[in-house]
């Protein structure tokens, strides 16, 4: 079975209500204004997870050459992970970098 698949689709966010663009050379997983993602994925792309939930940016970890935010799920408090968007806010980047 497929782990991956491709679903960059623009969308309003849930948290701010920015409308976010289609990220173009990946999929877009999260917002760039607020970094705010949704739990919807049980694999990448595949809006198989039930819960629904919003996705609550509370760190960072450096991952490969990039960095990866890391999620906690505001509804079941699943730990998430994903890499950070070349448009990401930086400021607030390095503001969950130092609240480590």
């Amino acid at each position: 079975m497929k782990k991956f698949n491709m679903m960059d689709e623009e969308f309003t966010c849930e948290k701010c209500g920015k409308k976010v663009d289609k990220l173009k050379y990946s999929a877009r997983d999260h917002c760039p204004f607020c970094l705010y993602s949704k739990h919807v994925d049980i694999n990448p792309g595949d809006r198989l997870n039930r819960c629904k939930g919003l996705l609550v940016p509370i760190g960072i970890e450096k991952f490969k050459d990039t960095y990866k935010i890391i999620y906690k799920c505001e509804k079941c408090g699943t730990i998430h992970k994903n890499i950070m968007a070349i448009d990401d806010d930086i400021n607030l980047i390095i503001k969950l970098s130092v609240n480590e």
